[in-house]
């Protein structure tokens, strides 16, 4: 319960740090370059960090996993 609590709090203050800032910006990546609000740039930023880090969890959890069945 406390961590839904406090990620709830997490994604409140990002919510609030998102909506102050919402100056057009120029996002260049290898051969991409495009302009969007920089609230959608931190959004997708955030976004794409939790996959990131939620897909390294579940490849250690399942690596576990796996090594267990072997034993």
């Amino acid at each position: 319960m406390m961590v839904a609590i406090l990620l709830l709090l997490i994604l409140g203050l990002i919510t609030l740090f998102v909506l102050q800032n919402t100056l057009p910006v120029t996002v260049s990546f290898l051969f991409w370059k495009f302009e969007a609000s920089l609230a959608i740039v931190i959004f997708i930023s955030v976004i794409l960090g939790m996959i990131f880090v939620l897909a390294l969890i579940f490849a250690g959890r399942f690596k576990r996993f796996i090594n267990k069945k072997k034993v």
